[in-house]
């Protein structure tokens, strides 16, 4: 996964690259760094 750490929070979902269920991302960058990450399942 890469992820581009810009000034502000940023969500999405996108199918697990191991068993291609869908998870949400979501991130938060300050500065060019990733000062945030979580990634949660999505209920089916």
């Amino acid at each position: 996964m890469v992820l581009e750490p810009t000034s502000d929070t940023q969500a999405y979902i996108e199918d697990c690259e191991v068993c291609c269920n869908p998870i949400e991302i979501r991130f938060r960058g300050e500065g060019g760094e990733l000062v945030e990450f979580d990634a949660q399942p999505i209920e089916q």
